[in-house]
């Protein structure tokens, strides 16, 4: 029996609950909240509804239409593996069945079960925790609130971390600042988010990401408020990540060039970055070595951003399958973490944990979706290959194992 066969043996009994502690028990895995220092961190998008779950938002992020789901309606490239969700986890997908004729169904993060068991997942492979998405435009929705409430049980339960990730996407300009104020302050204050022992500092303050300082988005007065706010806030400040362009350095507005540089720690957003390979594509790294010098000659911290693939033809029509990033079989992404090792990198950020929006996920996902319509897969790799290959990844940043080429693991 080799040694990737008996971890996964390991994992398979962990996720039949054979050996995680009992509810309360202390658990010597814990990860450590007090540093972002060797954490690997993924993004968790948390925005999955669907009819008669606990919002009763109806297909939101499944379909463009919230009463129906259908072929022409998808908005997603993933269909996720619910082969180990509880009958109360799983929501039916009407007209969907698998190859074997069962019938589909989709997961819902309103229910607290299964961001628990998203949770466990991290726990189980090896990944520190998330950074949770909330969008701006998105705060006045009830279900926003709820997720993050699962967020933090499963976290305290998992002994995983999490922080806050404002994404200011679409946030109207005149607003963007007293939103994200007001909620954060709200959450301090009312909430007391950053008083959960799993909520994650560095520096000896809470961490908040925020991501979307574009220079095409809004001007440069509004991102040096908006970082004024968590340096200069005692109550309020924050150790700020600022998620922001790959191309960061090049900026020639003087201003904007100063605000992107004022940052805690930077991490610019690589996504759909790619560079020909022997004619693939893979993640352009290259600039990184730069980014990381620049970051540290102004006293920043440098988490680059690390994914697995791409494509959102479901999202955006055939004509988006030219911005399809194959995986390799997970060299794509592993490329990346030794490409961080090697340049000393002691973060990671990981997008993106559930994202099959856009097929960026590193959860489980069924080789076998339903064929009503077009779906990747992880071309018959194990489901839970990319959980694998994160917890790995973690070790490389961490020093634990040496940066190699070859990927860790076989199936």
């Amino acid at each position: 029996m080799t040694a990737s066969r008996t971890r996964r043996d390991f994992l398979r009994a962990s996720a039949a609950g054979l050996v995680l502690p009992a509810a309360g028990a202390a658990d010597p895995a814990r990860i450590d909240a007090s540093t972002l220092r060797h954490k690997v961190l993924c993004g968790y998008q948390g925005w999955f509804r669907c009819p008669c779950d606990p919002a009763d938002e109806g297909w939101r992020h499944w379909s463009r239409n919230a009463k129906t789901i259908a072929p022409a309606a998808l908005t997603f490239e993933m269909w996720p593996d619910t082969s180990e969700y509880g009958a109360d986890e799983l929501y039916p997908a009407p007209g969907f069945t698998h190859p074997d004729r069962t019938p589909a169904h989709l997961f819902s993060s309103a229910n607290a079960k299964t961001v628990e068991r998203h949770f466990r997942w991290m726990q189980q492979y090896g990944i520190d925790g998330a950074f949770v998405q909330r969008f701006l435009v998105d705060l006045g929705r009830p279900s926003t609130a709820r997720v993050l409430g699962h967020v933090r049980a499963a976290a305290a339960k998992a002994g995983r971390v999490y922080a806050l990730c404002y994404d200011l996407t679409a946030a109207p300009k005149n607003q963007l600042y007293d939103l994200l104020v007001a909620d954060w302050k709200r959450l301090v204050d009312t909430e007391r988010v950053t008083s959960d022992d799993r909520y994650l500092h560095h520096g000896g303050k809470p961490v908040v990401f925020v991501w979307g300082f574009y220079s095409d988005r809004f001007g440069p007065d509004l991102a040096h408020k908006v970082i004024d706010f968590f340096k200069a806030e005692r109550r309020y400040g924050a150790t700020l990540v600022g998620g922001c362009q790959w191309q960061w350095r090049a900026e020639k507005d003087v201003e904007w060039a100063k605000a992107l540089r004022r940052f805690d720690v930077i991490s610019p957003w690589n996504v759909g970055n790619v560079t020909l390979v022997d004619g693939r594509k893979q993640a352009a790294t290259g600039s990184w070595g730069d980014d990381l010098a620049e970051a540290r000659k102004v006293g920043m911290a440098y988490m680059p951003v690390v994914y697995p693939g791409f494509g959102w033809t479901n999202l955006k029509g055939k004509a988006a399958a030219r911005d399809t990033i194959p995986r390799l079989g997970g060299e794509f992404y592993w490329r990346q973490f030794v490409a961080a090792a090697d340049l000393g990198a002691e973060m990671a950020y990981v997008a993106m944990f559930d994202e099959v929006d856009e097929a960026t996920a590193i959860f489980k996902v069924t080789n076998a979706p339903p064929k009503e319509a077009a779906f990747a897969t992880y071309d018959g790799l194990p489901a839970d290959w990319y959980l694998q290959l994160t917890g790995e990844g973690g070790k490389v940043i961490r020093g634990e194992r040496k940066a190699r080429a070859a990927l860790p693991i076989r199936p």
